[in-house]
């Protein structure tokens, strides 16, 4: 039939326990509100942050995390009342934004004046790393602002120096270990343990300056997206009628005509899924980790095959955690469902289809080629291997 068809070894079996475990639903979200040394900062003080999937940059002890296992990146979010500000400070791995509510600005520069520019509803935003950024909820509303991390240890944060010059006016100190130390709540200082200096002024200005141009190619708007309606060698057959937008890197793509927006390396990819009632994404598995997160509307997540499937709903703002190897199914359960899908890796996520799916692709007229991508299958059973 085809060459190179993607085998994985055998899938992992998750059991109720495990896939309850796995779905995080928005209820079950603790927000620490002395996460940061900003958290005595007039106008920064009402900040909420959320460890979600893997702790994230946060410096509290205090932080709850929903899900330690590592994923190769980490998910947060950082919900604020409207006016609250997120103060200036650098990342050494991706920070993207993901605008689930609210109207945001973002600014970026050393002393935030460099540009800036507004973060609307289902916008998706890539920041560079080594490079000051900070954000404004100023939506009218209670904002939220969910945020993917690259790679499992991210190195922690670099705050602007007027933000630790604040913290210190109001007992909060920041060790090398990325402690914070509260002296106003009982703290002491440890005697011999380094505290986070503010950055030098000569590394601050060696930092490279992005422009206004340059920071809006990262921006993902939810009104540009460029959706396939057939990026699976499921989108032919009955349920598999799901359509993808990628937005940072391959990702799951079989549409060898999809190009995401953003394709520098994260250490993850990311892209929307959205589907009517009774239509999404068919059985199907790989060797990546995955996080998905209700957007809009319900979905339907299947693990497992034949008598050992197991259930669950994915809501607006729930998010679900499948492991490497499980076999998964996607179903929307209304006519506005769209997700975000998360994979692990800069690389594309190779796709294995059950044996079923690839004969009725057939009798559809569609194959895998060599590389993974859908296309006739009339003119890729005729293609030979070579010695």
């Amino acid at each position: 039939m085809t060459a190179n068809i993607v085998q994985i070894p055998t899938g992992q079996f998750v059991d109720e326990t495990e896939l309850k475990r796995r779905t995080i639903r928005q209820n079950d979200y603790v927000s620490c509100n002395q996460a940061f040394i900003d958290c005595r900062t007039p106008g920064s003080d009402t900040k909420e942050n959320y460890s979600i999937i893997g702790p994230g940059v946060t410096q509290s002890a205090q932080q709850v995390v929903n899900l330690r296992e590592p994923h190769g990146f980490n998910i947060g979010a950082a919900a604020m009342p409207d006016g609250v500000v997120n103060n200036l400070h650098l990342h050494f791995t991706a920070e993207v934004f993901l605008n689930w509510r609210g109207t945001w600005r973002i600014r970026w520069g050393a002393d935030g004046t460099d540009g800036d520019f507004l973060c609307e509803e289902g916008d998706i935003v890539s920041v560079p790393t080594w490079i000051f950024r900070g954000f404004t909820n100023i939506g009218g509303t209670h904002g939220w602002l969910f945020t993917i991390l690259g790679f499992d240890n991210t190195g922690g944060i670099i705050w602007g120096p007027s933000v630790l010059r604040e913290a210190e006016t109001h007992g909060l100190y920041l060790t090398i270990e990325n402690e914070l130390i509260d002296t106003v709540a009982g703290d002491e200082l440890p005697e011999n343990v380094e505290v986070v200096p503010p950055m030098p002024q000569n590394e601050i200005d060696s930092l490279r300056t992005w422009t206004a141009e340059q920071m809006q190619q990262r921006v993902v708007r939810q009104r540009d997206l460029n959706w396939s309606s057939r990026p699976f060698l499921c989108s032919e057959l009955p349920g598999g009628g799901a359509e993808l937008a990628t937005v940072i890197g391959y990702g799951m793509s079989e549409d060898r005509d999809q190009v995401p927006p953003i394709h520098y390396p994260h250490n993850f990819n990311a892209a929307w899924l959205r589907a009517v009632t009774d239509e999404g994404m068919l059985q199907h598995r790989h060797d990546h980790s995955q996080v998905l997160m209700g957007y809009r509307g319900r979905w339907l997540v299947t693990l497992n095959e034949g008598d050992l499937q197991v259930t669950t709903e994915l809501n607006p703002n729930d998010s679900l955690s499948v492991p490497v190897g499980a076999w998964r199914t996607f179903t929307a359960l209304s006519d506005d469902a769209q997700m975000l899908v998360i994979n692990s890796g800069d690389g594309r996520v190779r796709l294995q289809w059950p044996e079923e799916s690839i004969r009725h692709a057939v009798d559809k007229g569609y194959a895998s080629d060599a590389a993974g991508y859908v296309a006739a299958y009339n003119v890729v059973r005729y293609s030979t291997i070579d010695d």
